[in-house]
């Protein structure tokens, strides 16, 4: 096997829980948390197929007032705001729809993990709990998908299964 496939393998190869309740148990909170995050809070600062037309943003685009919100959080990212705006929509509105899907679960669970790393601590933080909240249920999820991957409900298994043979 190649160093590729093998760490390919490594990535994708979800963990397998011990029965099929709870596969859906663990997969229900990533397929809506995907979902919600991609359709709504990604969609509204990144353009994306589903994006509303009020919004005026072809594909791909950021929304013009998400840099300057960065540039706010001061430090690195002041130093490059469209970087670090693009970034983290990109990972909420792509991200999103990829661990919806169970697909490159790990690496998007990351991008998430760290773009809800940045929301709590660097937006939200010193506000009420509940503003937090969704950023916190986002940041659950994505580490837990982190550890396991997209389980047997993802399009993860399907490919490392066919990588395996």
């Amino acid at each position: 096997m190649t160093r590729l496939k093998t760490l390919s393998l490594l990535i994708l190869k979800p963990v397998e829980l011990s029965n099929w309740l709870s596969e859906i148990i663990t997969a229900l909170p990533r397929i809506i948390c995907g979902f919600v995050l991609t359709s709504s809070f990604g969609s509204d600062k990144f353009g994306m197929p589903w994006t509303a037309d009020s919004q005026n943003l072809s594909l791909f685009e950021v929304s013009a007032w998400f840099p300057g919100d960065v540039a706010a959080y001061g430090g690195l990212f002041a130093m490059f705001p469209v970087f670090f705006a693009w970034m983290g929509a990109f990972s909420e509105a792509v991200g999103g729809l990829f661990v919806m899907f169970g697909f490159k679960t790990r690496i998007f669970s990351f991008l998430i993990m760290c773009t809800m790393l940045v929301a709590i601590f660097m937006q939200k933080w010193g506000q009420p709990l509940w503003s937090m909240l969704p950023a916190l249920g986002f940041l659950w999820v994505s580490l837990y998908s982190l550890a396991l991957g997209s389980g047997r409900l993802g399009l993860d298994y399907i490919i490392s299964k066919k990588l395996k043979s």
